[in-house]
Parts: C-alpha cells; structure tokens; sequence
C-alpha cells in the first residue's frame, strides 16, 4: 500500500512539470543554475517554460528528443518559469516557451527563434558550438563565469562593514531588508565574490543595504548565527523581529544576488489597496508611474446589494494580494459613475461587473473578455504579466475625466420610496354597471 502511495505522489508531482528523471532534459533551478551554467564548462540550451502553456507541451517531445541526440555535445536544460520567475526575468523571458543558447559569454546568451523541432533545435545548438570551438581556436578569451553581471564595475564603498559592536545599529534596528556577507580574509571564494558583492550593494542602493562581516575577528555575531563556512549570506527581512534571519540561497554572480534580493523585497511587500474612485486625481495618483493598473467597474448597488459587491471586492483583494509582486495599482467604482473611463476602455457595453488593465504611460489598456472570477481575472493578469493578451490604444488621446463623489458607506441601497398618490377626488362608481 505504502509503495502504491509513493507511486502516486511522484506521479502527482512530475505531473506538473514537463520533464522528469528519467528524461535527458535537466531541470534548472535557482539553487543549481549558477553552479551548473554560469560556472560549468559546459555548452547548454535551455527552455524557460510554463506547465500550462500549450507551446510548451507541444515542444516537449521534440525537446527531449533533442537533448538525447546532444547528449555528450551540448547539455539540454529547461527551468520551470512559471514557478522560477525570478530566473525567467534575468534572463527577459516574457513568454513561452523561450529558448536560449548558454555558450562563449554565460551572461549575454543567445535567443533561438527557429522551427520548434528536434532536427531544427540540434542543429542550432552544433553550430552554436562550432562557433565557440572556432572562437576558442582564435585564441579569443571567454567570457565565463568570473565576470560581472553587467560588466559595470560596483563600488566597494557601498558596502557597508560592520562588527559585533555596530551589528544592532546597521543590521537588527535598520528599518529595510538587509543582506550580510559572513567572510573570512584568506577565504578564496570570499576573494572571487568580491567584485560580485560589491556591484550588487551598488545596484541594491536605496533598496537594500548590503554588508559584510569579518566572521575571524567578530565571533559574537558568527557565533550567533551559526556561521561554519565562507562566505555565508543572511537576509535580514524588513520589519525583522527577534534578530531572525533568512539563508541565502541564490547564485554568486552580481545578477544572481541583485535578482533573489528583489524577489525577496517583493514578497516582503503589502497587499495593494483596493481604492475606489472617489477624486478627480484618483487615476493619476494610482496609475502614473505603475506598469498596469486594473481598473474594475462593479454593478449598481440597486442591482447588487453590500454582500454581492463585498464578493466582488474580495476576488480583487485576492488577485491584488497574487499579484502584489508586479506593484500594479487597483481601483473600482460603481457602474454609470465615472461613464467617460468606461468609454475610453470600452468595458460595461456587456453588463457589470467589467475589468481593464491600463497602462498610462503609453496610454494603452486591455478589458477582460472572459469571466469576472477569480480564475478568470488571474488567467488574465497572468497572461499580460508575461507579455501576452491583445492591448488597444485608449479612445481618447488623454486622460478620461473622473467625477468626484462620496465614497461608499458599506451599506445596502434603499429602494426610492413610492410617491403618495391622492385618490379622493377619483369617482370610482363605474357608470357601465347601469348599462347591465
């Protein structure tokens, strides 16, 4: 009984993935990423993918029959995009599936764009490597894995050094997320991350403070935190209690820190608030400055009473909380209430509730075309996070104008009251009754 379960468990979570064990195709992550590309010998292509996108399931066999005809050549690989978006991001996948050739320079990868076939992918990937042979035999020197992330230089001032006795004050009492190398001075790795840490603490600045610690000669603080080997990186979260801290567990190249400290700033972020349009300003205090803002237009009160529109409201703090990593803006009102925004983003024409997502900077927007659920409205928001969905200039050259107006109170619509209609003047004898 107990190997059947374990049977059906790992059929439960391989069927969420498009590649298992068994397959020559191997699964990237960002804990092994930086080990295996950036820092191996090796040529690699690799596929960034999403379990539910239908490209990407059509490309899997071809995939894997891909990798075992490069098997010994060059390494066929594939990260899980949807759930690893950090690692997409770095790299610009903004939709799937995307390909890229890992070759001479690990930092500037090359995109494919051919025939999504076996045949196609294996001979990219030989001249691909043709290119590196014929590069090497040149005597040109690569690129690998020791360089920087953007070939800028950081500036070692930007990292803050701190000791047992100012560690309270720079780390534990600092307002923000803070990242803390544990180091030693004769530790080769410590040396070769340097440079890294140094251009991650530059373009962490304002965002993230990054430190570092001589755990040699400041043995309070490494002691504290268990420090057994070089270098060891905490996170310390903003609004951090109790001293906790977070290992590192990321790449050791500038990118790879920069990348993992802001999706961890982002998943330390509040909820958006949901705000209703109530001031003229609303949209451009809200929008300006956001990728998208995700306008939704909920039905009349007499239509759709509290408990009906706090329905409606909680499906939008739901997804706001999902998406709270994108810091998109979040507004509603009440349908016929701000009729002129209506117009320009074309939604209500079908009946309420309705949904847009705009994006003011290049005054463009796209309504939702399918149910306004919860699953509906994510699949929407998640197709346009990665690039993807149908945008339409708005239909009037600028802003639409908002009316100001009391905010709701929360409560139940009040049916008009009927007007009294005086009757006593009406002679209701019916003078056809004489006639029977």
């Amino acid at each position: 009984m107990a190997g059947v379960l374990l049977l059906l468990l790992t059929y439960v979570a391989f069927s969420f993935a498009l590649y298992s064990p068994g397959d020559d195709v191997i699964e990237l992550t960002p804990q092994n990423f930086h080990s295996k590309v950036i820092e191996g010998d090796e040529l690699w292509i690799i596929e960034f993918y999403a379990p539910w996108c239908g490209h990407c399931k059509a490309l899997a066999p071809e995939w894997k029959k891909a990798a075992t005809a490069l098997k010994g050549i060059v390494r066929v690989g594939a990260v899980n995009a949807d759930e690893h978006g950090g690692l997409g991001s770095q790299y610009g996948v903004t939709g799937f599936p995307t390909i890229k050739f890992f070759g001479e320079d690990k930092f500037k990868p090359t995109d494919y764009s051919s025939q999504r076939t076996a045949s196609a992918i294996v001979d990219f990937a030989i001249s691909q490597a043709r290119s590196v042979a014929s590069s090497r035999l040149s005597g040109k020197k690569s690129s690998g894995g020791s360089k920087s992330s953007g070939g800028n230089t950081g500036d070692p001032k930007d990292v803050v050094e701190i000791t047992d006795s100012n560690f309270e004050e720079e780390v534990l009492n600092y307002d923000g997320m803070v990242l803390v190398e544990f180091y030693a001075p004769w530790c080769g790795h410590c040396k070769n991350l340097a440079p890294h840490w140094a251009q991650a603490a530059t373009d962490l600045k304002g965002k993230v403070k990054v430190c570092a610690i001589d755990a040699t000669v400041n043995t309070v603080m490494s002691n504290r935190y268990g420090i057994r080997g070089f270098p060891t990186i905490k996170m310390f979260p903003a609004g951090k209690k109790d001293g906790e801290a977070e290992d590192y567990d990321g790449g050791r190249t500038a990118s790879d820190i920069v990348q993992w400290a802001l999706d961890k700033l982002a998943e330390n972020v509040p909820p958006p608030e949901l705000k209703e349009i109530v001031s003229s300003t609303d949209l451009q205090d809200n929008c300006e400055g956001r990728q998208l803002c995700i306008i939704s237009v909920l039905p009349q009160l007499l239509d759709c009473q509290s408990k009906c529109r706090n329905d409606y409201l909680d499906i939008l703090r739901t997804l706001g909380e999902k998406f709270k990593k994108n810091l998109w803006g979040w507004l509603w009102t009440e349908a016929g209430a701000q009729s002129e925004l209506e117009e320009s983003l074309d939604i209500g024409g079908s009946g309420y509730p309705a949904l847009a997502a705009v994006n003011l900077k290049k005054m463009k927007y796209s309504p939702l075309r399918g149910p306004f659920s919860e699953k509906g409205i994510h699949e929407f928001l998640r197709d346009l996070s990665y690039g993807k969905g149908s945008t339409a200039p708005l239909r009037s050259a600028k802003l639409p104008k908002l009316n100001a107006r009391e905010p709701w109170d929360g409560k139940d619509a009040e049916m008009p009251e009927e007007e009294d209609i005086d009757l006593s003047d009406i002679d209701f004898d019916d003078e056809s009754k004489d006639e029977l």
